[in-house]
């Protein structure tokens, strides 16, 4: 038997290859073989029936370049990514810490949290969008009857407050998954430390902030990272509250790409917005995990 350096872990690995096999080859037909595609796809030029016409150099990628509405989409995805993903994180660490007390009827409170999880999206979203309709929407009657607004209100018929109810929406959705995630992290952190904290002093926001927030870095980067994907990419919420106001002035990248397959039928230029797309939020995470260093030891 071979034992250390180099043909040990060869060993190893073929070993493990009947086992990994499966994992591997779906991830390559599921992952690596569409988003290759999609690649290749955005440097070709498609007909609006999808016929190959040949190369296309980076015309589909100059072409959104010349794209008009290009500021203001970008502007709105960088308000959507941003505003969703901190509003979550900061509620969530609220509720975590809430969560992470013993207190009468806490197992019932932590179970009604994940019912935004549980729930469809896509079936709570088109429940809010009708419940703000004008003209027949029970959310919108019951604004005006507790004197909130004095008539009926367009909120999913007018870009911005549209946009701004599809984060408000996000924000609903996202706030389970963040919960329980930064809550699993508040209870890795040993009572010691915290007694500790006490013992020496410190009052309990200078606590949580010098020792309980650092502590959780961890489990706040993977929160904040997977927060970043999702929003970034996330087109049920914004297609079912802002995907019939016209123009793009409600719109992010995501729901661009899909404007560009189903209204102007350019299936190259979509790609090459896919490929921008990924790129972005690929760079948005390498500069978040430079920044944070959610795996650096504390000295």
């Amino acid at each position: 038997m071979t034992t250390g350096g180099r043909p040990a872990r060869w060993t190893a690995t073929a070993r493990a290859l009947p086992w990994l096999g499966p994992t591997l080859v779906l991830v390559a037909g599921v992952v690596f073989f569409p988003a290759g595609y999609m690649a290749w796809t955005s440097f070709r030029d498609l007909s609006q029936f999808g016929v190959d016409n040949g190369p296309a150099g980076f015309d589909n990628y100059a072409r959104l370049l010349e794209f008009t509405a290009l500021s203001r989409v970008l502007l709105n995805t960088v308000v959507w990514v941003v505003g969703v993903v901190v509003v979550t994180v900061v509620v969530s660490l609220g509720l975590a810490q809430f969560l992470d007390k013993a207190f009468p009827g806490r197992r019932f409170v932590r179970l009604t949290v994940i019912v935004p999880w549980a729930a469809s999206v896509v079936m709570t979203t088109t429940v809010i969008y009708y419940g703000l309709d004008p003209f027949y929407g029970v959310l919108n009657a019951f604004l005006v009857d507790v004197g909130l607004l004095d008539q009926p209100y367009g909120f999913t018929r007018n870009a911005v407050p549209a946009f701004l109810t599809a984060m408000g929406i996000a924000v609903f959705v996202s706030l389970p998954f963040t919960t329980y995630t930064l809550l699993a992290g508040l209870q890795t952190i040993p009572d010691d430390v915290r007694e500790a904290a006490q013992m020496d002093g410190a009052g309990p926001w200078a606590a949580y902030r010098r020792i309980i927030l650092p502590l959780l870095r961890p489990a706040l980067a993977v929160a904040t990272i997977i927060n970043i994907i999702n929003v970034f990419n996330s087109l049920p919420i914004l297609q079912v509250i802002t995907g019939s106001i016209p123009g793009y002035n409600a719109d992010t990248t995501t729901t661009l790409i899909f404007k560009f397959i189903r209204a102007d039928r350019q299936i190259d230029t979509a790609s090459a917005l896919s490929i921008v797309n990924f790129l972005i939020v690929l760079a948005v995470i390498l500069v978040y995990l430079k920044v944070v260093k959610p795996m650096r030891d504390d000295e």
